[in-house]
């Protein structure tokens, strides 16, 4: 490995030691970019990595909020502006209780290269807070999102920092935040958010973006083979918007889903989760709950349920982990293999352990694809919902449609050039590594160092 990011590896695991899931996602794509960096040495002089790894500004803030019962409680809100190179920086909000700033910093960095594959003028920021609005009121909801957004509209804007959804952060929860923007800032610049109801700016399609993006990267993965996704299972975790989005866009094109998972386990349904119109609506009820039980969805359609288990020890054409970070271990990894699984596509930011995804990558005939690839459906959606905020037109849901499936045949596209570029062959999460390093890398030279 080239020296100079085996230094800024190290320098990271010194520094933030306590934030794995930050040093893992460094770890992983310096290791990708190392090939880059040896015919770049102008990049060690300006300290061009150091400076990548640190974000731009990060700050922390309390949140307090008042329940029903007339009782204060505190949080903590966080925003990460990773890297506003090549534009604005965008990112969603997550409101979990596990969230933390190594958790912000992870997906921030994450943010940057997934926003720039897309093509589009974004830069890279995370937030949230570890409020976790499972078993709150409506209320209770609305009070927390007006103090976050009280504590945090200084510093957003439609041409500074533009957040969005993420886990626990649906459309409800910026409907609130977006009410209290506007409020406090007298205009309505619904540009600063995106995610938001289509009665007041909000794009179509952008709940099921991230799952319809993936459905379209594995179309291009599977062409590239000669293969076809129609009769094609598929094994995904969780039940929110994207496995929601991937089951819609699935049955679109003929493939079949056959897993899906919560935190009390999974379900194994035969007939596909995507086979009907109902099964695939009982998932925005099993959402809107507040439950977070999967099994709610085996006692309804009478399929297997496996409490305290993992689906990846299910046999299936096409593995896409659709959850959460880490998410798939060594062991679950051992078990896709031996399956004999060809296609292993990332869909949740970070989903596979770095041991995990190593082993994987290194199996004769597997083709693994990594998330921020992936998954960049969702921003771009949330991309074009500000392009039609700021033009104030209103794009039909064909339309954007029709424009995220370019955008990910893109992404596709400059991934296997990139790596092709490097000797690398189809190595597609070296090569989204690669595509998405390089244009942030050359507007951060052009810009020079600061």
């Amino acid at each position: 490995m080239n020296a100079y990011v085996a230094s800024v590896i190290e320098n990271v695991k010194r520094k933030h030691g306590s934030e794995p899931e930050f040093v893992q996602t460094v770890e992983e794509v310096l290791t990708s970019i190392a090939p880059m960096v040896d015919k770049h040495p102008e990049y060690e002089k300006v300290d061009l990595l150091n400076r990548m790894v640190e974000p731009e500004r990060m700050f922390t803030f309390r949140v307090v909020w008042m329940d029903d019962g007339g009782n204060y409680h505190t949080n903590t809100g966080y925003r990460c502006q990773f890297n506003g190179a090549i534009g604005p920086y965008k990112g969603g909000l997550r409101f979990q209780k596990n969230v933390y700033p190594g958790i912000i910093k992870f997906l921030g960095f994450e943010q940057i290269f997934k926003n720039s594959l897309t093509g589009l003028p974004i830069g890279g920021g995370k937030g949230g807070s570890d409020f976790d609005p499972a078993g709150k009121s409506e209320g209770e909801i609305m009070r927390f999102c007006q103090s976050f957004m009280t504590a945090l509209y200084r510093y957003i804007g439609p041409d500074i920092d533009v957040p969005a959804g993420d886990m626990g952060v649906g459309g409800r929860e910026i409907g609130y935040l977006y009410g209290q923007y506007r409020r406090l800032k007298g205009t309505f610049e619904n540009g600063v958010l995106t995610g938001k109801g289509f009665s007041y700016g909000g794009s179509l399609t952008r709940p099921e973006a991230t799952g319809y993006g993936a459905m379209y990267y594995l179309q291009e993965v599977l062409a590239h083979e000669g293969e076809d996704v129609r009769g094609k299972t598929i094994a995904c975790a969780g039940f929110g918007n994207v496995t929601w989005g991937i089951c819609k866009k699935a049955r679109d094109l003929g493939a079949k889903v056959v897993t899906l998972s919560g935190p009390d386990g999974y379900v194994y349904d035969p007939d596909g989760v995507s086979s009907s119109q109902e099964k695939i609506d009982y998932l925005v009820t099993m959402r809107n709950s507040g439950r977070n039980l999967v099994q709610d969805y085996a006692d309804r359609f009478g399929v297997a349920f496996h409490p305290g288990e993992k689906p990846w020890g299910v046999k299936a054409d096409v593995v896409m982990p659709s959850a959460m970070q880490n998410d798939v271990h060594m062991e679950h990894a051992k078990q896709i293999v031996e399956n004999g699984v060809k296609y292993y596509i990332e869909v949740a930011n970070m989903p596979t352990t770095n041991d995990a995804l190593f082993y994987l990558m290194g199996q004769p005939g597997m083709i693994v694809a990594p998330s921020k690839a992936v998954n960049a459906g969702g921003v771009a959606v949330s991309a074009l919902e500000m392009s039609q905020n700021s033009e104030r037109l209103v794009w039909s849901a064909e339309e954007v449609d029709e424009k995220l499936k370019g955008i990910m045949k893109n992404i596709h596209k400059v991934s296997v050039e990139a790596a092709e570029e490097y000797g690398l062959g189809y190595n597609l999460v070296a090569g989204a590594n690669l595509a998405g390093f390089k244009k942030v890398a050359e507007a951060m030279m052009e810009q020079g160092a600061f």
